[in-house]
């Protein structure tokens, strides 16, 4: 980090994206400009007394929580511009105890969705819930779930998964670099009853294949989590004349 950048009270919030450039004792200050550019002007007040309060590590968790968040704000170029402060809370309470880059860009992506124009929307409060009780592992799995099945539209017009999507044990193993197959079946265990993959979803009785079919559900939060705010069917550009 270069050691001659500092932010300042006259910082503009279109150089908030600067952000990671900043020298470790003013990232208190960098958290609380991210969060009034987000939420409302005191909110930075808000953004810097939290920060002060908890421990560094946390404080660098959320600094790149919010970075990632700005530039998935800016590359929307979107017009909803103010998040329920019930919203900004949690993500900056729970979201700033992850570390992985995996999970800090699904929450980041969650916080670049949150936004509308009156700030009164708090539908992403379902995703918060979820994403907070998933694990690294759970989370890898669900990315690779949606990103390798084919998707389709029903005549209720919600997006699912057009056929059951199976892969081997060895292949889950080299996915999730986890090759304890208890803790592998725990955790498609655990996606199951949150419903993030589909009810037969787990490993194959007897067998070596698992099945980790995303639900609606598990799709869209993947989705959320990318910062698209749209819907699942503009995401993955479905023509529902043809891919129903």
């Amino acid at each position: 980090m270069p050691k001659n950048t500092k932010i300042t009270d006259k910082t503009k919030e279109s150089d908030v994206a600067i952000a990671h450039e900043l020298i470790p004792k003013n990232v208190s200050q960098a958290i609380g400009i991210f969060i009034g550019k987000f939420a409302f002007p005191a909110a930075n007040e808000y953004g810097q007394a939290w920060a002060e309060k908890v421990s560094a590590w946390r404080q660098e968790n959320l600094y790149k929580l919010l970075n990632k968040a700005d530039r998935m704000y800016n590359q929307n170029q979107t017009d909803l511009k103010k998040i329920h402060p019930r919203l900004m809370h949690h993500i900056v309470e729970d979201g700033s105890w992850s570390d992985s880059d995996q999970m800090l860009d699904m929450w980041a992506g969650l916080l670049a969705t949150s936004c509308s124009v009156n700030g009164e929307d708090d539908s992403n409060l379902i995703f918060i819930n979820i994403l907070k009780q998933i694990t690294h592992i759970q989370a890898v799995i669900l990315d690779y779930a949606c990103e390798n099945c084919k998707p389709t539209i029903t005549k209720a017009g919600l997006v699912l998964c057009k056929d059951q999507l199976f892969i081997t044990v060895d292949q889950l193993a080299e996915i999730t670099q986890i090759e304890d197959y208890h803790r592998l079946d725990r955790e498609l265990d655990h996606m199951r009853s949150l419903e993030l993959i589909t009810m037969n979803g787990g490993f194959m009785f007897d067998s070596l294949q698992a099945d980790i079919t995303p639900s609606a559900l598990g799709i869209q939060l993947y989705i959320r989590c990318q910062g698209y705010v749209g819907s699942p069917v503009e995401y993955f550009n479905l023509n529902p004349n043809i891919d129903a």
